[in-house]
């Protein structure tokens, strides 16, 4: 098999990349997979101490097949850098496995994403392979939703070619389609508003646009039951995230072995995740509640 290889996207965050970048090495595929690493340029001069700790440690990594390291001259932005450095990788590989200097993989993620990548590569329905999934008991070992997903992923080219950049162009197919309602999980998850801040420049989230790219051409991605990455970077230090720990998940110590055969929504696991973003959105109001009594308003 030829292994895919890793987009992993760097800014500022020493920490978080020493774990992430640890965390990879400790997967039996590491040595046979090219990484290739693009560090985004500093935003202001007081950025520039921070980017330049990080291009010292990513010049000393090693444990992988090859690495590369793209320094970006100057500050693209999270999104630009994503959209940029995912395009040239896939174009000139085929595939790739796209991560972030937050998120910590398990064991076993290498090999689930190219077992997976593999398995999938002649479906024309599957848009991604995604390593995350939210802290959500009685899941199948693995099941695909509508859409596509961002921490700790992998695509084709050919469905990366699908990504449109345009929110306005994408949120009016939906609209179109009559698929507000699903594309917000029925209702229990607000993306449909995140696309919307992003037209309106609230956001620069790519996340969103991809999302939004493979569910209006009725693409899916594949699921862990158990997640394969945590995100560390719910800590108030990333671009779109504040200090929570409503997604934290245990990153599984068990290997994947099977795959759904029929590429659909699993409606068990939609159901499930549904019943997860109510209750989260409850116990987040339950909290505003009690802030705003506390304050006396």
């Amino acid at each position: 098999m030829e292994y895919a290889p890793i987009a992993l996207f760097v800014y500022n965050r020493l920490l978080h990349t020493q774990n992430t970048v640890q965390a990879l090495k400790s997967n039996p595929l590491s040595s046979e997979t090219n990484l290739i690493i693009f560090s985004d340029g500093p935003r202001s001069s007081e950025q520039s101490k921070k980017v330049e700790s990080v291009r010292s440690f990513i010049k000393s990594i090693d444990g992988f097949k090859s690495i590369k390291i793209v320094e970006r001259d100057c500050n693209y932005g999270l999104a630009n850098s994503i959209i940029d450095g995912v395009t040239k990788v896939c174009s000139e590989f085929g595939k790739v496995i796209v991560l972030e200097d937050d998120i910590v993989t398990s064991n076993y993620f290498l090999t689930y994403m190219n077992d997976a990548l593999n398995h999938y590569k002649n479906n024309k329905k599957v848009a991604s392979i995604h390593g995350y999934i939210y802290p959500t008991q009685g899941l199948p070992e693995t099941f695909f939703l509508r859409g596509a997903d961002c921490w700790g992923w992998a695509t084709w080219n050919e469905k990366w070619e699908l990504f449109n950049s345009d929110g306005a162009q994408l949120l009016d197919g939906l609209k179109k389609q009559k698929l507000l309602k699903r594309f917000d999980f029925n209702g229990s998850y607000p993306y449909s508003r995140m696309l919307e801040d992003q037209i309106a420049g609230k956001n620069d989230s790519w996340a969103i646009r991809w999302h939004a790219s493979a569910f209006l051409n009725n693409l899916y991605t594949l699921y862990p039951g158990k997640s394969l990455v945590e995100n560390i970077g719910n800590d108030g230090s990333g671009t779109h995230f504040s200090n929570t720990d409503i997604f934290t998940s245990r990153v599984s110590d068990q290997k994947i072995n099977n795959f759904p055969i029929n590429v659909e929504d699993d409606l068990v696991a939609l159901r499930l995740i549904e019943k997860y973003f109510k209750t989260q959105k409850n116990r987040s109001m339950n909290i505003l509640r009690r802030i705003k009594r506390k304050l006396g308003l």
